[in-house]
């Protein structure tokens, strides 16, 4: 776009009155450094340096490239960078760079041309460094050889002006000029006939001289090649050729060379050598290389078949012309045949029970060499088992020479030698591969000695316990083992016939489920039995042990619990804490842990009255017996093992509390009481639980009333004794079910916003745990807490019980 806006600014200079209408010129010559001095452009336009600045002077081209710099402050013209003729004009005649000096205020212009002259900067160069020609030796004198043209770049007179041969030589001479178009050209010119005998070849420079001062120039080597006529027939180095071949002599062997020369050059002196003709089959045996002369075996010689051969050798050249010599090939004897061995038989495979001296094969050597080279002596490499044996004339045997054992080595790979006598000697190896075939002599044998296996009682039928295994040094159907049970000797214990063995695998199964308690081993004799014919066996013991499961409960022995009323143990009332009750006996039919027993009080009648030994089973008193303690205690002590999980089993007591043991009027009770007895206390609980909650409710209403008229309460107390008890309790109490007194003790007090009332803890601790017991303690199987309700200031008047003295012998279960 700068381009476009210059050349439209010019053609508008070029219209306006003020431009100049004759250009201002200078002359330079190219390669002018850059600063280089032009010319002084203000004086020659007829302005001063002054007039430069104020009127903003500066140089337009019309391509837009600045070659030159204007200097305002002194109206020089400079160079701004390096010219190159050649790169600016090419091989243009003239070459004028213009521009214009543009002036403003007034607007006005001058053209200026700056004249390029042409220095001598650049040398002559040929295209190419060497040009090589080829001149048969007969061409005739003014034959024209012609050349690529050097070239210049510079023109005029520092173009190229002449050519040069250097040295000079009598046979060429340059002739160069121009013709149509003034296309130049450069030619070689032959000045007389060329001779190759007398010179084969040649070599000289051209040179190209431009006009400049001093004078550039430019060389090419030229190289000539003088052809030759072929005039000479090739010569054999020799007319007759005498070769001594081994016949051993592999095949491509070079037995000899033969060599013919020729005195031309080029294609005349090429040679190429082949056979002429044959007197015998010999053409197939050798072969000659065309170009070396080299004759090799295509394959091998054989002295047996013929010891001399003749050749006839031709060489021909290029030119056609060829001459023959002769090649006698004799024939040397060596040691060139192997021994050779031919086998008759071989027994194979050879059974490892095969007695010393069997034949395993039977073989003959022979030699195709005479005389010494024909002596043939055999050897075995190994003879431990082995051996050779001379048999009738080149005939030998291969023997064993001692008894074979097909576990040790199931094969031998035997190699037998045969070496004749020649120098160096041949040899022959012949490998006898000698498999030894299995008979039936290991029995199997066990990886133990004996198998202690374990199984749980009462296992699901058909458990696999184990499996025992067998090997057998054999192979084939003599490995193959089968297992078995075998039958007990009739003085032996006989054995379980849960047991059984899998034939093919050895895995032993129990079949059905064992007891511990009746059966905690047993051993049996499992057989392991090969595939040979007769077969051979092993025997091993396999011992089951059955590992106990708790599956027993314990058993009390005593004290006996059967249909029978309990046994009752009499008690002292003056026996003190520690004194021994007695002592429950049990046994478990487990074993180990699971025969560990321990003992518990489940329940009893008064809890904390009686402790008994987790250990022992001993009965034992807690703490000495108090006149409110009921005279017939009824204990129920658990007996558990250490299993997992862990089963028990009850043992139920009786202990009579007696002041005196004369005093044993109380009788037992009988079994049908009992059960009535046990009735009569669910029945209880329940009217137990309705009156707690008819009192409750009677309280809450009371505790109302009280709020609402507390001015008018001055306090009192309820009693409830055997005369108006409620009616369920005093029927409870006249059957006889009712256990120790249960006390409701009430507290009121004058005034108070509130009232209270308090549980007294039961006697009997076998009732369900919302009620409590009088002088219980906490045990390991029943803690009955007492749920006290107090309130303060309360009076001793205050305080209202029931009491159950009047049921000092009722039963209870």
């Amino acid at each position: 776009m700068a381009i476009a806006r210059q050349v439209l600014c010019l053609s508008a200079f070029l219209s306006l009155p003020n431009a100049r209408s004759e250009p201002i010129r200078y002359s330079l010559a190219e390669e002018a450094d850059s600063g280089s001095l032009v010319g002084n452009l203000a004086q020659d336009a007829g302005l001063t340096p002054a007039q430069l600045s104020a009127r903003r002077a500066r140089l337009v081209s019309e391509d837009g490239r600045q070659h030159f710099r204007l200097d305002r402050a002194t109206g020089r013209l400079v160079v701004a960078d390096r010219l190159d003729r050649e790169e600016l004009c090419g091989q243009s005649g003239a070459c004028m760079l213009p521009f214009e000096l543009l002036l403003a205020n007034p607007l006005q212009f001058f053209r200026v041309e700056v004249a390029l002259e042409d220095i001598n900067d650049h040398s002559p160069i040929f295209p190419a460094e060497g040009v090589t020609f080829t001149v048969v030796e007969m061409t005739e004198p003014g034959s024209r050889f012609p050349l690529e043209v050097a070239r210049d770049l510079d023109i005029g007179s520092n173009s190229i002006q002449a050519y040069n041969i250097t040295p000079e030589n009598e046979y060429f001479s340059v002739s160069f000029g121009s013709r149509i178009k003034s296309k130049k050209y450069v030619e070689l010119v032959l000045e007389k006939p060329l001779d190759r005998e007398e010179q084969a070849e040649m070599d000289f420079s051209l040179i190209a001289i431009d006009g400049g001062s001093p004078p550039k120039s430019g060389t090419t080597q030229i190289h000539i090649i003088i052809l030759d006529v072929n005039d000479n027939a090739p010569i054999f180095t020799q007319e007759l050729y005498d070769v001594q071949v081994l016949e051993n002599a592999p095949k491509g062997a070079v037995i000899r060379t033969v060599l013919a020369t020729d005195r031309d050059a080029g294609v005349n002196g090429d040679i190429s050598y082949q056979f002429s003709q044959t007197v015998d089959q010999s053409d197939s045996l050798f072969e000659i290389d065309s170009k070396s002369g080299e004759i090799k075996l295509t394959k091998p010689l054989d002295f047996e078949a013929a010891d001399t051969h003749e050749l006839s050798v031709r060489a021909t050249d290029g030119g056609g012309l060829s001459a023959i010599c002769k090649v006698l090939v004799e024939v040397l004897d060596v040691n060139d045949n192997a021994p050779e061995l031919v086998v008759s038989s071989f027994s194979n495979p050879l059974p490892e029970n095969s007695e010393p001296g069997t034949v395993v094969a039977l073989f003959s050597v022979r030699d195709r060499d005479a005389g010494a080279n024909g002596k043939i002596s055999c050897a075995l490499e190994d003879q431990l088992f082995f051996s050779l044996r001379p048999a009738y004339k080149n005939y030998y045997e291969l023997v064993t020479v001692s008894a074979l054992d097909r576990e040790e080595m199931a094969q031998y790979i035997l190699t037998v030698t045969a070496a004749d006598a020649g120098s160096p000697p041949l040899t022959t190896t012949q490998t006898f591969t000698v498999d030894i075939s299995d008979v039936n002599d290991n029995a199997p044998v066990f990886n133990q000695t004996s198998y202690t296996m374990y199984v749980r009682e009462n296992n699901v039928p058909t458990v696999l316990v184990g499996a025992v295994s067998a090997a057998d040094a054999d192979v084939g159907l003599n490995a193959k083992v089968t297992y078995s049970l075998s039958p007990i000797q009739p003085t032996e214990q006989p054995s379980c016939s849960c047991i059984s063995v899998n034939s093919e695998n050895g895995h032993v199964f129990v079949l059905k489920p064992l007891d511990y308690e009746k059966m905690r081993q047993t051993e049996v004799v499992v057989s392991a039995s090969d595939g040979g014919s007769p077969p051979l066996r092993a025997n091993v013991t396999v011992r089951l042990v059955v590992v106990d499961e708790n599956d027993n409960a314990p058993v009390v022995l005593y004290p006996a619990q059967d249909s029978s009323p309990a046994s009752s143990e009499l008690v002292p009332m003056a026996a003190e804490a520690g004194y021994l009750i007695t002592k429950v006996v049990a046994v478990d039919a487990d074993s180990g842990q699971n025969s560990w027993l321990s003992y518990h009080l489940l329940r009893a009648t008064d809890p904390g009255l009686f402790a008994v030994g987790a250990q022992s089973g001993e009965v034992r008193l807690r703490r000495p017996v108090t006149d409110r303690d009921t005279v017939k205690q009824k204990l129920i002590v658990l007996v558990r093992d250490n299993g997992q999980p862990p089963l028990s089993a009850t043992a139920a007591l009786n202990a009579l509390l007696l002041k005196d043991f004369s005093d044993m009027r109380q009788p037992h009770s009988s079994p049908a009481t009992e059960d009535e007895g046990g009735s009569l206390t669910t029945y209880l609980i329940i009217s137990l639980v309705f009156v707690s909650l008819l009192f409750l409710i009677s309280t809450v209403a009371f505790i109302a009333r009280k709020v609402c008229r507390r001015k008018e309460l001055k306090g009192g107390h309820v009693l409830y004794g055997a005369d108006n008890l409620p009616s369920s309790l005093a029927d409870a109490a006249a059957a006889g079910t009712l256990p120790h007194g249960y006390c409701y003790e009430i507290s009121l007090t004058t005034g108070s916003g509130n009232s209270e009332f308090k549980f007294l803890k039961p006697i009997l601790p076998s009732l369900p745990p919302q009620h409590c017991a009088i002088g219980a303690t906490p045990s390991d199987e029943q803690v009955f807490p007492c749920v006290p309700v107090t309130t303060d200031n309360v009076a001793p008047d205050h305080v209202a019980t029931v009491s159950a003295e009047h049921f000092n012998h009722l039963s209870f279960n």
